[in-house]
């Protein structure tokens, strides 16, 4: 199944640990004997995790999977919250790309000394990133008690 589905046999193993594969009956040599069935929910795991769903979000879906004369009201929620997620997550990943392309375009080029990337980065507690770095204050200096 490992070969057939691109997956590792570790992984393979892992997933039936935790509850995401049915354990497969075994030869009288104690091989797993796969079936068609197995490498579908394997499939559905893979496409799941390539969209970026937890472990634990997979699980509940299959459940719910499991028994098809439900609503499908809950995979909707689950979907909906996962959807929020991504959506926040990409936001957060283009401000970051912001705040590079900011601090990028305000290098000189010279020396390290008036490297104004590594002057933004030690900065971070105080980043902003929609504020350019040449508009930030420099933090407080630190007083002892």
């Amino acid at each position: 199944m490992a070969r057939i589905s691109n997956s590792k046999v570790q992984t393979i193993r892992y997933y039936e640990q935790i509850g995401l594969l049915p354990a497969p009956e075994r030869t009288p040599g104690n091989q797993r004997i796969y079936r068609q069935a197995h490498l579908d929910r394997l499939g559905f795991i893979r496409h799941s995790r390539e969209l970026g769903f937890s472990l634990e979000q997979i699980k509940e879906i299959l459940a719910l999977s499991d028994d098809p004369g439900q609503p499908c009201a809950t995979v909707d929620q689950i979907a909906r919250r996962h959807l929020l997620e991504v959506e926040s997550r990409i936001e957060r990943l283009q401000s970051m790309g912001r705040e590079l392309k900011r601090m990028l375009n305000q290098c000189s080029g010279n020396k390290v000394a008036d490297c104004r990337i590594i002057e933004a980065l030690s900065n971070h507690q105080f980043s902003r990133p929609d504020e350019p770095v040449s508009d930030r204050k420099p933090p407080p200096p630190h007083r002892s008690a």
